[in-house]
């Protein structure tokens, strides 16, 4: 077979950029719960954060501010929620043994062992790409809050970056 070799012609088109100035918007959101084990889809609201803070494009960092509530991106439809929330507690039992929630180990009253680990395994936060003032996903993609130890109110630490 012959070597082939490709350049790479510079290129004749550039497109303008807007603006150069980088900016930064950071917001702390509060959310209500209902369950001990309960997804939200915070999609909507979080491209509202992003229209408003004035950024085509860039970065959204979500991240969640406690140890049993996490953020992940999914499919948002409810056979799937189900099947996550059952393959969840099947993998992390809640009745299980846990020194967590033994007196002579740990002083959390909560008894909520299962609920850290759950944390552990979903992660408390998320990088995702702003493009044209928006959330950039695929067809099929949500963001989700993952409430492993409600009801509660949680708190999401939302920063948008870019031009």
């Amino acid at each position: 077979m012959d070597k082939q070799t490709f350049e790479i012609a510079p290129s004749t088109h550039v497109s303008p950029i807007p603006s150069t100035e980088i900016r930064t918007v950071h917001k702390v959101i509060d959310l209500v719960t209902n369950k001990r084990l309960e997804f939200i889809n915070i999609t909507d609201r979080l491209n509202e954060i992003v229209r408003h803070s004035a950024v085509c494009t860039g970065l959204l960092h979500v991240q969640s501010l406690h140890t049993t509530a996490g953020v992940l991106v999914s499919e948002w439809q409810d056979a799937l929620i189900e099947d996550t929330k059952s393959f969840l507690n099947q993998l992390v039992c809640h009745d299980s043994y846990w020194r967590h929630n033994d007196p002579k180990y740990s002083d959390c009253e909560r008894k909520n062992a299962d609920s850290h680990i759950r944390g552990l395994l979903i992660g408390p936060s998320l990088s995702l790409q702003v493009r044209d003032s928006s959330v950039l996903l695929g067809t099929w993609q949500n963001i989700l809050l993952a409430e492993l130890d409600g009801p509660r109110i949680r708190s999401l630490s939302i920063q948008v970056s870019g031009i």
